[in-house]
């Protein structure tokens, strides 16, 4: 037994979603994200130009990384505070890289990126798992160890630059197809990479392990192995998102600042149920697009930017409120006593 597999083959397929349940989960946020596309034409009528609409590809793919990530740890049940202290991490160590060793190949930076994200999301989820913190204070602290950190060693003030081989996953196009932002490459391998793992047993038992780690305990499931394990891809996507970032914006301890609780409402704004057990990866990507499509909107319409927050809060506390109610009515008529017809 792997660990993330049942233990017997006739409990697996009480595990797998009803065929129309992706549907189901899908299609409110399609709509909302349709909804704000139009807006935008009209607010904006060259915003579906080629290169345009690219460009906002290209901008939201930071986000919609990490809400892929982020969405493996809440349908398992938890929460990563993290993201956005790794994302600005992940900027400042770079440039410090590139400015210790100016001849540094820029795959070796991305590599040490994206081992450092890894090692972050296994000490949140041994921390939050072994430790039994839980994921809430456990992604906080580390938040705030990796601000801390960033500031003491950069005084505030981050030295080094980011080289433009380094930075073209982040600004540049793809040599050859000058109309395709490597940004967007990347996004797309990620979202598939996202589907693919979600569509296999393990995804399957990471779902059903949010809805109740109890009998996925039972069932033979090592369900902090793969809690872990959800964290673990939660900090790969975030160096991900941090080597956009870095690309596109540049050197900056504040890179990442706010993109945790952006993750978390795109999440949510995709319908996926905090404490886990519900949701779909497509649809929290599809939310992390809709977000950054409602951004745009109100950049366009003139909407002062301190917004964004009072926003995101609007946006957790209605769609947490809704799902909630949603799934109380579900439950009550699950739980309705069935009357035999004599």
């Amino acid at each position: 037994m792997t660990g993330t597999e049942p233990a017997s083959g006739a409990a697996h397929p009480r595990w797998r979603p009803a065929p129309l349940a992706g549907l189901r989960a899908v299609a409110p946020v399609l709509v909302l994200l349709v909804a704000l596309l139009v807006a935008l034409a009209v607010v904006d009528p060259g915003f579906f130009d080629p290169e345009r609409l690219l460009a906002f590809l290209r901008r939201s793919a930071p986000l919609v990384i990490l809400a892929a990530g982020q969405y493996l740890v809440i349908v398992s049940g938890g929460f990563d505070l993290s993201v956005g202290a790794v994302v600005s991490a992940g900027v400042v160590v770079a440039a410090e890289l590139f400015n210790l060793a100016p001849g540094l190949p820029w795959l070796v930076v991305v590599a040490v990126l994206l081992l450092g994200g890894l090692l972050v999301g296994v000490v949140n989820g041994i921390v939050s798992t072994v430790f039994a913190v839980p994921s809430f204070i456990a992604t906080l602290g580390m938040m705030l160890v990796l601000q801390g950190a960033v500031f003491f060693w950069t005084q505030g003030a981050p030295r080094g630059y980011l080289p433009e081989d380094y930075r073209m996953l982040g600004r540049s196009a793809v040599p050859g197809a000058e109309w395709l932002p490597w940004a967007v490459v990347v996004l797309a391998v990620v979202g598939v990479a996202a589907v693919l793992f979600m569509r296999s047993d393990t995804g399957r038992t990471l779902v059903a392990t949010g809805d109740n780690d109890v009998a996925a305990g039972l069932a033979g499931v090592r369900v902090a192995r793969l809690r872990i394990l959800a964290f673990a891809l939660s900090g790969v996507a975030a160096a991900v998102a941090a080597i956009l970032v870095g690309g596109f914006t540049g050197v900056s301890a504040q890179a990442g600042s706010g993109y945790e609780f952006q993750a978390i409402t795109a999440v949510v704004l995709g319908g996926v149920a905090l404490g886990g057990g519900r949701g779909s990866v497509v649809a929290a990507m599809a939310g992390a697009f809709s977000l950054q499509a409602l951004f745009t909107l109100l950049t366009l319409l003139g909407v002062s930017g301190a917004l964004e927050s009072a926003v995101q809060g609007v946006i957790v506390i209605t769609a947490v409120a809704v799902g909630g109610i949603s799934w109380s009515r579900r439950a009550t008529r699950t739980h309705q006593p069935v009357r035999e017809s004599v």
